[in-house]
């Protein structure tokens, strides 16, 4: 799984204990076996820390974890040869939380976290997607009632857009061969 987000959603539990929200799906399903923790890239982890539960998880599995200030450092080029090598050829899901995007440019989430990319570099991390074979991808986290402009849904809807040219060309070129 490649997965854009600003938090990492590795904790053990949130909301007094709940083990499923939205803040806990990666570990249950590293967990579950659903996911291969050495085959993950979160890109982009930053935002308040209420402890170190979910870097250390984390580490501790072999999740690859590119916070927010290392991204920066890097090209996006970079950063995402570096993700598209973790993928591998296998089957990957692309999870991508628009909080990823910094609040300027994407406030209609329930989370925003400042410091995060603009939105160029959001479709741009996804254009970088190709040769990944994805088979699956969500946009999560939109939420239009915080944002009465609509360029939070309309970023949304563009990677989600990009998302499918990339699984698209992905397709007919397999078909070509």
């Amino acid at each position: 799984m490649i997965h854009f987000d600003s938090h990492t959603d590795l904790f053990n539990s949130y909301f007094g204990g709940t083990q499923y929200t939205h803040g806990t799906p990666f570990r249950r399903a590293v967990e579950e076996g659903l996911l291969d923790p050495k085959r993950v890239c979160m890109i982009g982890i930053r935002g308040s820390t209420y402890d170190n539960e979910d870097r250390d998880f984390a580490d501790a599995v072999g999740i690859r974890v590119i916070p927010i200030e290392e991204f920066h450092a890097r090209s996006v080029p970079d950063v995402m040869e570096e993700a598209r090598d973790i993928a591998g050829l296998k089957e990957t899901y692309i999870s991508y939380d628009i909080d990823f995007v910094d609040p300027t440019f994407a406030p209609g989430t329930g989370t925003p976290e400042i410091g995060g990319p603009n939105s160029f570099q959001g479709l741009e991390v996804v254009r970088h997607l190709e040769g990944v074979n994805i088979v699956g991808a969500d946009v999560v986290e939109v939420s239009p009632p915080f944002d009465a402009s609509g360029n939070t849904a309309f970023l949304g809807a563009s990677i989600l857009f990009e998302l499918l040219c990339v699984v698209a060309k992905k397709l007919s070129h397999s078909q070509m061969t």
